[in-house]
């Protein structure tokens, strides 16, 4: 049996050397279409790639929660009541609350800083320890706060990378002095540059962050400016948005139902919009894909019904000497197999090295003013990618090779030996 199929793909292999003009550019027509099916899902998984991450600088799980105006009577308590909550408030909803990890209180005040004789206006926010795991501030120079700053109020700071670059330019920044409503602190780090969506009062690359007890001796921090909530995991984060608003409507005797009394976002309102749009982009490629690789197998066959025409009278020889019409089929679908591996190979091979010669494409760099690179797509053909591509490419060449293999399988071996 492994003889005979041997034999039939040596006897196709000698079919498509009697034309090999024909054959290589149908096989083109094969390489092209795997070509762009493998680049397009490439980048499709690079721009999701890109998106993911940074979405995930903002939080890999986070609520942001703003005290608001409550909209419903409740307990005898008009609408329109103005909710602010204290630091008392935020450690008792974390008591209550089983499905929060930690409710870190945010303070935030746009201040103007001074290095010497530079200035520059930002954002100064006031947060606790946890704060910097919670939001992925990440230090590429120094370090972020730590427990000691926080207790002994150090008057310290750790500033982001756009704020380090306006006041020390490419000096050093960690150890340096800086004045603060004309207090001094001292930089204890300087962040990553961070692309990041979400961003609320202005990115964390423009930000300065000291310890929450610290900012009470700058400004009135009585009133948190926010409330960032921690879920024990990422999957009740939305349950413990609703036990958080839950406390705080105890404590302020709203409706737990109100959404305008405490309003907020977090990862949880953000991912399905990530979601919709990479992956839907996605799908968009990968219809363009499977219809470039579709036009490739109607090319092949295409030539194959030609050949077909072309070698009735070989057919009917073949048939009126004893071969039976499978073996006939299998020759034709032999051929078409023969063209689409070929074809599969150089086209996977061919996507490779576009990849490999081609730059990073800039994305969401200029967005965010960033040079480093970091908002680029890189295209890379995952093994993965390619083998889906490769396998989806042989179903489209049995599928393409099977109407004329049989086609000829079904030709009457007399008809077709009167043929000249």
């Amino acid at each position: 049996m492994g003889g005979m199929f041997a034999e039939i793909i040596r006897q196709a292999w000698d079919a498509l050397k009697r034309n090999p003009t024909r054959s290589l550019l149908t096989m083109l027509g094969i390489v092209w279409g795997i070509a762009a099916v493998t680049l397009l899902l490439a980048y499709g998984n690079g721009f999701r790639g890109v998106m993911v991450r940074t979405f995930q600088n903002f939080s890999k799980s986070a609520m942001i929660m703003f005290p608001g105006q409550t909209s419903e009577q409740a307990g005898g308590e008009r609408a329109g009541r103005r909710i602010r909550f204290e630091l008392a408030d935020l450690e008792l909803a974390q008591a209550e609350s089983p499905l929060i990890r930690k409710i870190c209180p945010e303070t935030i005040k746009r201040v103007p800083l001074t290095y010497q004789e530079r200035v520059v206006t930002s954002n100064v926010r006031g947060v606790c320890v946890e704060y910097g795991d919670i939001r992925t501030e990440v230090a590429l120079e120094g370090r972020w706060l730590i427990p000691d700053d926080q207790a002994e109020r150090r008057r310290v700071a750790f500033i982001g990378d756009y704020v380090k670059q306006k006041l020390f330019s490419g000096r050093p920044a960690v150890g340096e002095t800086i004045t603060i409503q004309g207090v001094r602190f001292t930089v204890i780090g300087v962040m990553d540059k961070k692309l990041s969506f979400g961003n609320y009062y202005g990115p964390d690359d423009r930000s300065v962050f000291i310890p929450y007890e610290t900012a009470g001796e700058l400004w009135n921090t009585r009133y948190p400016s926010d409330a960032v909530v921690q879920p024990v995991a990422p999957i009740y984060e939305e349950k413990a948005a609703d036990q958080f608003r839950a406390a705080m409507a105890k404590r302020f005797n709203f409706s737990p139902n109100d959404k305008r009394a405490i309003t907020g976002f977090g990862t949880s309102t953000m991912r399905p919009i990530i979601d919709g749009l990479t992956i839907g982009l996605q799908v968009l490629l990968l219809f363009i894909g499977a219809l470039t690789l579709a036009i490739g197998g109607i090319g092949l066959m295409n030539i194959l019904l030609v050949s077909v025409n072309e070698r009735t009278r070989e057919i009917g020889l073949r048939r009126a000497i004893g071969a039976r019409r499978w073996h006939i089929a299998l020759q034709f679908l032999a051929e078409a197999l023969v063209i689409t591996f070929a074809g599969g190979i150089l086209g996977v091979a061919l996507s490779y090295a576009i990849t490999w010669m081609m730059p990073p494409i800039p994305m969401i760099g200029a967005l965010f003013e960033d040079s480093t690179g970091k908002g680029d797509l890189v295209l890379r053909v995952e093994p993965l990618i390619a083998a889906v591509s490769f396998v989806v490419l042989m179903f489209v060449g049995v599928c393409s090779g099977m109407i004329p293999a049989i086609r000829a399988a079904r030709l009457d071996p007399c008809e077709a030996l009167r043929t000249e």
